[in-house]
């Protein structure tokens, strides 16, 4: 027997922790042992406590010259083939996974594997935003939603593929039409720094760069920083001296959605809701004695559904019901009373029938209402806390299939304008910064990117100049989170400025004459990027909102006709 032959017998049964010449921890890059293992074996095996994929084949690279990508990373390319061995990985992994589907209840087949992969090892850190698509190669079948998600895994890389393969066998799916229509598809887009080549798995997934539909949520993925060499990785294997932006700055980027039959959406009512077609109008329907506009008027079944057909009759696509207080030095009331308050009148508006095709939101920071509201059909849930303010809301949330609005506030209404609250030092980047710890705790606790709605808070916790400083900085705010997550500064923004204290210290006027003010920040906010604006007067707002959004689409039309 060669000496090729004696080191492929030890490999193979396993000789690692017996025989110290196979230690490959002793061994440099140069060694003629470590060459033979990464080229002549087609097994993966792991050494005791130790992954081989950290020694297979290693190579360092430069990933880009430019100063945009300085950093040195070491990745490697290991061939095997799963059948020949037992695959044991103890180091976790980070992973991309894409999902699709087109057959049966698409978004609950998502749910179901999100479920599945969680439960099978795969510990899902990020979501994408989710796309509606027309479907490729195979054009007669139904129409795609697609997502991609980051996890961590202690899975090989076939190992992974099997426990996908597993998933999507458990959902339905059966051997049929190469891209054809399928209840779930999930591809392993990247893992780790590692490339996989066998006879069933390629990593990085080799269409990747020609698919916009993947490529979308793969970007939605990464912020606009490089902070890991994990991620400096996967930009290198795009081949693009850009790395994965540049790529998708080729292929079109932003210009594609809306664009090719794909569209960014939010799940909601059983539906899809693509945001960037219009703004929508959400009408204020306070069932409180106390708030600060029309605190007491509403308070009865009668009136509030009075109140909520006049909003729908004057053009509301939203009716977003409170029943606590949320104005400045507010108490808090119990579960128990805000439930008495709401739930008799969310009741009678879901049952209207104008409130058809309308979107019935509850404003409250309480896990226990938002249950019982969507259990009484409410189809989202607006938190003023984000989350702060009860610690089983994301929990909560994340069983629930309804969009879920995470707003900015320091403290809570008793305390929110102390001065400890209203200090800031640059307003936008700290709100960013601190409404983004609230979505990604949210992400982590299982609320999907594609579910979350992102609201500055404007009012809490804010001094005049701060408020006037986010309606001109929502751009900023976007882009400050699009540093962390793409996925989450691509996510609609709602905006609340209706009849705010710090409109009246620039007009000087009583509540009920606030109007228009509300008016101009509103127009100032649609025009920076806000897509749902709260107000209590629908029909003056609605025609600004309809003059905002044909600049807009008179703008994006002027910006493509030049390109």
């Amino acid at each position: 027997m060669g000496t090729r032959e004696v080191y492929e017998e030890k490999l193979r049964t396993r000789n690692l922790d017996r025989d110290p010449t196979l230690n490959l921890g002793l061994c440099s890059p140069q060694c003629p042992r470590y060459q033979w293992l990464g080229y002549c074996l087609n097994i993966h095996f792991v050494y005791p406590q130790m992954s081989i994929l950290k020694y297979l084949g290693t190579s360092r690279h430069k990933l880009f010259a430019a100063g945009k990508y300085p950093k040195v990373l070491s990745f490697s390319t290991f061939h095997t083939t799963p059948n020949s061995s037992v695959e044991l990985h103890s180091q976790e992994e980070e992973v991309v996974i894409a999902l699709g589907s087109n057959v049966g209840d698409r978004l609950h087949n998502f749910k179901e594997a999100l479920k599945l992969m969680k439960n099978s090892g795969i510990n899902i850190t990020r979501h994408a935003c989710l796309y509606e698509t027309a479907p490729a190669y195979v054009t007669d079948q139904p129409r795609f939603i697609n997502s991609a998600v980051r996890a961590v895994t202690k899975l090989g890389p076939h190992e992974l593929l099997s426990t996908l393969k597993r998933i999507e066998k458990d959902l339905g799916r059966i051997d049929g039409i190469r891209y054809g229509p399928r209840p779930i598809d999930l591809d392993i887009l990247f893992y780790g720094k590692y490339k996989v080549r066998s006879d069933i798995l390629t990593v990085p997934h080799e269409r990747i760069w020609e698919r916009p539909f993947v490529m979308a949520p793969l970007m939605d993925l990464l912020g606009s920083a490089i902070d890991s060499d994990t991620v400096a990785a996967w930009h290198s294997f795009s081949g693009h001296s850009g790395g994965l932006s540049g790529l998708w700055e080729d292929l079109g980027s932003e210009s594609l959605i809306g664009e090719e039959g794909m569209y960014r959406v939010i799940p909601v009512a059983n539906g899809l809701l693509d945001w960037s077609l219009k703004t929508s109008v959400m009408g204020i329907l306070n069932v409180t004695p106390d708030s600060f506009s029309d605190g007491g008027n509403f308070l009865s079944v009668e009136s509030a559904v009075s109140q909520v057909r006049i909003m729908i009759s004057e053009g509301a696509d939203m009716i977003d019901i409170g029943a606590q207080s949320t104005r400045p030095m507010a108490s808090r009331i119990s579960v128990e009373e805000e439930l008495g308050r709401l739930i008799p009148i969310l009741e009678a508006v879901v049952s209207m029938p104008e409130a058809e095709g309308k979107l019935i939101s509850v404003d409250t920071f309480y896990s226990e209402v938002a249950l019982e509201a969507v259990s009484n059909g409410a189809h989202l849930i607006n938190d003023v806390s984000a989350g702060q303010l009860d610690c089983n809301m994301f929990k909560v949330m994340a069983d629930l299939d309804v969009p879920y609005v995470a707003m900015h506030m320091r403290g809570d209404p008793s305390t929110m304008q102390n001065s400890e609250n209203m200090k800031y030092d640059n307003v936008c980047k700290e709100i960013s910064s601190e409404l983004y710890s609230r979505v990604r705790e949210a992400e982590m606790s299982g609320i999907p990117a594609w579910r979350i709605i992102i609201d500055p808070g404007i009012g809490f916790s804010k001094k005049t100049e701060h408020n006037l400083e986010i309606l001109w900085g929502l751009p900023d705010i976007r882009k400050e989170i699009g540093t962390r997550s793409l996925s989450i500064s691509h996510a609609p923004m709602l905006i609340g400025p209706s009849r705010k204290r710090f409109l009246s210290e620039i007009c000087p006027r009583p509540v009920v004459e606030r109007d228009p003010a509300t008016i101009a920040s509103v127009t100032a906010g649609i025009l920076g990027g806000a897509n749902i604006v709260r107000v209590h007067n629908v029909k003056d707002n609605l025609d600004a909102v309809k003059v905002c959004d044909a600049i807009l689409r008179q703008k994006s039309s002027y910006m493509k006709s030049r390109h």
